[in-house]
């Protein structure tokens, strides 16, 4: 086989240099084929890189089940809210929790939403129930039991989603939450939430809520606060495809 040395090819007119006929293979021997842009044969972006391996523009049918939406990271914040984003381009949403340590001792983390007709993260009836599992340091604990305190039974407040937490440099908790359908207008909202806790007293505390959104009008607010004080912490919202 010969070879051809080039620097560069060009077109002769316009913008495209057209490899092989139509029907024809055409064999790249070499270790790297760069580009920024890939496209189908219909001139479709499959994907697009920016030069130093991040990706842009990628074609659905590349992406995994979890789409990330948006992330908020709190500094002494009382709360995160996401007003954007919930909408009905998914039918599951998941927000996970990372890092995150309350200004004040032993506090609680929930979450409370809004229905589109509804601005104040009060207003939405809620029942659930909960349930937690922790074990202490000095090995003296190990309990399994239902949380009556962070159930709810048509209760408008925030969803309690951890154990007494605690504030100490290296005391955070960790964990997900996952709203169904959001967008409905048929159906309440169920939710499922699970979070890991470095509790006040020296534990590892799991607790486990479920319930749900007593609205059938399309939610599009959440907001997520301890019972009390500030807190730093990263929360990201992803959408499951």
């Amino acid at each position: 086989m010969s070879n051809l040395e080039a620097k560069k090819i060009a077109p002769a007119t316009g913008t495209t240099v057209t490899l092989g006929a139509a029907g024809d293979t055409v064999d790249v021997s070499a270790t790297a084929l760069k580009t920024n842009t890939i496209k189908d044969a219909g001139g479709n972006t499959l994907f697009t890189s920016d030069g130093s391996g991040t990706l842009s523009s990628v074609n659905s049918a590349f992406k995994g089940g979890l789409i990330f939406i948006s992330s908020q990271t709190a500094s002494g914040s009382a709360s995160i809210e996401f007003t954007t984003g919930l909408t009905s381009a998914y039918n599951e949403y998941v927000f996970f929790f990372t890092n995150i340590n309350p200004a004040t001792d032993e506090g609680y983390f929930g979450f409370q939403c809004n229905a589109t007709d509804t601005a104040d993260f009060n207003d939405i009836a809620i029942t659930s129930s909960a349930f937690r599992a922790y074990h202490n340091e000095a090995d003296t604990q190990a309990v399994l039991t239902y949380n009556a305190d962070a159930d709810q039974a048509q209760g408008t407040a925030f969803q309690r989603l951890s154990d007494a937490t605690g504030n100490g440099a290296d005391e955070h908790l960790a964990g997900e939450l996952h709203i169904f359908n959001p967008s409905s207008t048929t159906y309440v909202k169920h939710f499922i939430g699970l979070t890991q806790t470095y509790q006040s007293g020296d534990m590892a505390s799991q607790q486990y809520c479920a319930g749900y959104l007593n609205d059938t009008t399309a939610v599009d607010d959440i907001q997520f606060k301890f019972a009390s004080g500030n807190f730093d912490g990263t929360i990201k919202m992803w959408g499951v495809k």
